[in-house]
């Protein structure tokens, strides 16, 4: 069985939302995705990235596949278009079918484990990760670096050839939970906040993604925000 929340948020400081997100328990398929561009170029490529995702995963391909096909889409509609702004998208996604999960990531939209303890999955395609993995940055310090926000990797902008997406499969057990979301969340509460809420066992699914927004918007609110809290049980 399946329970999940999910919701997202302009945030305070933002008139339009280039986030978007996909939950559909019938198909075991959750994502969220995180664009961004000029005008309204996010939000054609989150939701490019997010429907042919979608797509690809009701035709019976993999996520990895999926995610794959979605960036050579949304390459070629980036050369299509006049527009020389840049349009790309972060996804983070999971899959759950026959017993098994698979989880596939690009950019620095988050996946987190949890049960007995809270974990991130997923790696931050960012110059600040690549900067930690490099032994010269302090982790403690990376909330706070200038450059927090430089993607390495994002569908649209790397192309298809050289795209890196991140991937984890595990079997599914009940008591197990995950958390995606769009690093408006994360900009402003660590893992720790989010541990605290998201392991709630008195609150459903539901009101536990409501709470993460509402404290993601006491804490920033500087960017668009979406959560998807996913239990298995």
């Amino acid at each position: 069985m399946i329970e999940f929340g999910h919701g997202t948020h302009v945030g305070l400081r933002r008139t339009r939302n280039e986030d978007t997100y996909y939950a559909d328990p019938a198909l075991g398929l959750f994502l969220v995705a995180d664009g961004m561009g000029g005008h309204q170029h996010g939000e054609v490529a989150s939701a490019l990235a997010r429907d042919v995702v979608v797509e690809e995963v009701r035709l019976g391909a993999s996520l990895l596949d999926a995610v794959r096909t979605a960036a050579g889409r949304l390459e070629a509609h980036a050369r299509k278009s006049r527009d020389a702004l840049p349009m790309g998208t972060t996804l983070a996604a999971l899959r759950i079918r026959d017993e098994a999960y698979e989880l596939a990531w690009v950019g620095d939209s988050r996946i987190y484990a949890f049960g007995e303890d809270f974990r991130q999955v997923s790696h931050d395609h960012s110059l600040v990760q690549e900067l930690i993995n490099a032994g010269r940055l302090d982790p403690e310090l990376a909330a706070r670096h200038p450059q927090r926000n430089v993607l390495t990797q994002a569908l649209g902008i790397t192309t298809a050839e050289q795209i890196h997406v991140g991937v984890a499969r595990g079997a599914c057990r009940a008591g197990t939970g995950f958390l995606l979301c769009t690093d408006g969340l994360t900009e402003g509460l660590d893992d720790a906040a989010l541990a605290r809420t998201a392991q709630r066992t008195d609150l459903a699914a539901q009101e536990c993604a409501d709470h993460l927004l509402l404290d993601g918007l006491e804490a920033s609110g500087n960017d668009n925000l979406t959560v998807i809290l996913v239990r298995l049980t």
